[in-house]
């Protein structure tokens, strides 16, 4: 199946400002990492490997792996379970211990038309992968700068961390057409209700 088919069908999202918070964003409103295929796709969407990267090697041990990720990153980001807590503890460790396997090794090759293009030096394997993605991690939660700029989605309902970088620090929503148009339609029901009351 295609990029796009795949990508259209499970609503992939690559919103939220850092990876690893893009990979938190996998829960919602369902999730989003059930198959091999997903996860190939989403591999693919988030930037971590090159377009055109041969990902057929990915089996199914793929997506849980991703989601096991996924689980120890919403402890750390969302707070919950508290900082020394051994829930906290073992979300950690297993993060950090993640982000010791060595990245894909990027190298610099000439395109079709002799611009330079990133390519990686072999497929890559999923510990590799999911380092990238650690590694993220770590730098999101050890920057005192980006931590103070991470935001909950004001939308009804909606779980979706993201990094706030717009001016002054006021974006109340993960996405502005999606939650934010819902709270639009919302208020904008609420004032043609009332009208019809008075």
């Amino acid at each position: 199946m295609a990029l796009g088919t795949v990508t259209a069908l499970h609503e992939l999202r690559f919103d939220t400002g850092r990876i690893c918070l893009d990979l938190l964003a996998t829960t919602h409103p369902e999730e989003r990492l059930g198959s091999v295929e997903v996860v190939r796709a989403w591999i693919t969407g988030s930037g971590l490997v090159p377009a055109g990267t041969p990902l057929a090697h990915a089996d199914g041990s793929w997506p849980a792996a991703f989601r096991e990720l996924r689980g120890h990153l919403a402890r750390l980001v969302r707070g919950r379970p508290a900082p020394g807590t051994p829930a906290y503890a073992r979300a950690l460790a297993r993060v950090n211990d993640l982000a010791r396997a060595a990245p894909p090794a990027p190298r610099a090759v000439p395109g079709d038309d002799g611009a330079l293009v990133r390519r990686l030096d072999a497929p890559p394997g999923s510990a590799a992968l999911l380092a990238v993605i650690a590694r993220d991690a770590v730098d999101l939660l050890t920057d005192p700068l980006a931590r103070a700029s991470l935001r909950q989605c004001e939308g009804d309902n909606c779980p979706i961390v993201y990094l706030d970088t717009s001016r002054g620090r006021r974006r109340r929503w993960c996405s502005s057409e999606i939650c934010g148009n819902r709270e639009r339609v919302a208020r904008h029901r609420r004032r043609a209700a009332a009208l019809t009351r008075a």
